[in-house]
């Protein structure tokens, strides 16, 4: 079917040749046209100029976006939203002063989702996470990845990974799964992590990997979970498998996360709350991708990643939502690209660089979706009528999408 978006104010994030991502100064351009038109044929992106070169404005379907703009779809490359319950009874233990790793120690935290992971049906699972997919589309995102590691047992892993496989076939949306088994250390194996790590290794990854249920393996490496040995050990049995790590780095201590990414040529290293010139030293010139989670930083008042320090050392950032319900219960990528200038000090562009081609290449994907280019997967939005694309993180705390289409399909008008 043709489709096609006309009298568009402004075409944002657009290619002539296509990139996989951008890195320090670059971060801070993107292309945009005025006046434009936007062609869709078949899903897929065919064509785009300006209103006055468009040769005919006839198609299977016609939309007008007068005093609208119109973006690739937000790309959010870590989440968790597949979980059993939400956990505000520990917001309020965080309001009292305690911190994430006191309710953790305490049995909160992962530990908790782990519990009511291992009791609730993947039926149950499936209708409450497709609600939330849902909810995220409405925001403008329009490719997302979701990590298991709320149920820290094999049959309950097994469980959250179908769940997502389910939604990847009854959603619109672009998904990516990740194996997350050492998300955390479950009480019985608190004085024994190896045993754990064994488990994850020996019996976990092999029937992931049968079943072909991941697209990536992660690991919590930090302060209190996992160390860089059991770090590198699940990463490079990952590999034997075909999984490339995506890794939970930095976010409560220089734990060496990132460098063990980096060693294992990991697609992303995630969090980063403590970075250093060693950090960014060893991210330079790899093909990791840094990638920041204000929505936890926010939600937990934790140290801001050093963001700033990082472009201008040259390296790209990426930004996603870390949607879960113990340290970031939202998903709305819109509020992810305020908190990038408003927390972060960047630039609307290098904002919009973050949540779109950049977090696209976090995913493994840059090549199909994170701008509008041509033969790129149709996955944009429409916004509603605004004066300038800074409009869109400046003017936060309300959706300023109007029509979101995804695969060449309108999906959504808000």
């Amino acid at each position: 079917m043709d489709f096609l978006i006309k009298n568009i104010k402004k075409l944002v994030q657009i290619e002539y040749e296509a990139k996989e991502k951008v890195c320090g100064s670059q971060m801070s351009e993107i292309k945009t046209l005025d006046d434009a038109w936007l062609k869709i044929v078949d899903g897929k992106i065919d064509s785009f100029g300006k209103m006055k070169d468009i040769k005919a404005d006839h198609a299977d379907r016609v939309l007008d976006a007068s005093g609208k703009m119109v973006f690739p779809a937000f790309v959010d490359s870590h989440t968790h939203l597949v979980y059993p319950a939400s956990r505000e009874i520990e917001y309020i233990d965080k309001i009292k002063g305690l911190s994430y790793e006191e309710i953790a120690r305490r049995g909160g935290g992962i530990l908790n989702s782990a519990k009511k992971m291992q009791e609730i049906s993947e039926e149950e699972l499936f209708e409450s996470a497709i609600l939330r997919l849902e909810e995220i589309i409405c925001y403008g995102t329009g490719a997302v990845e979701i990590k298991s590691g709320y149920g820290l047992t094999t049959e309950s892993e097994l469980k959250m990974l179908r769940v997502i496989r389910k939604l990847k076939e009854a959603s619109p949306m672009t998904i990516k799964a990740t194996f997350l088994g050492a998300h955390s250390i479950p009480p019985e194996y608190r004085d024994n992590r190896a045993a754990y790590v064994d488990i994850v290794v020996n019996e976990m990854l092999p029937k992931v990997a049968e079943d072909g249920l991941a697209d990536y393996i992660d690991v919590f490496c930090d302060k209190g979970f996992f160390s860089v040995e059991d770090t590198e050990r699940i990463l490079e049995a990952g590999l034997k498998y075909g999984l490339r790590g995506k890794i939970h780095a930095n976010e409560l201590d220089y734990s060496g996360g990132i460098q063990a990414g980096v060693k294992y040529n990991a697609l992303s290293v995630d969090h980063l709350e403590y970075t250093g010139d060693a950090e960014i030293e060893a991210l330079l010139n790899s093909e990791t991708m840094p990638t920041i989670l204000p929505g936890a930083a926010f939600f937990l008042n934790m140290p801001y990643a050093p963001a700033r320090k990082m472009i201008d050392a040259g390296l790209p950032v990426a930004l996603a939502s870390d949607f879960n319900p113990g340290s970031s219960p939202s998903g709305n990528m819109q509020l992810i690209l305020s908190m990038a200038s408003i927390l972060y000090k960047m630039l609307p562009e290098e904002a919009i660089n973050a949540t779109t081609i950049n977090s696209a290449y976090a995913m493994g994907i840059s090549d199909i979706l994170g701008s509008i280019a041509t033969g790129k997967k149709a996955n944009v939005f429409i916004t509603q009528p605004i004066p300038t694309y800074e409009y869109m993180p400046y003017y936060y705390g309300t959706n300023k999408v109007e029509t979101i289409i995804l695969n060449g399909e309108i999906i959504t008008n808000n």
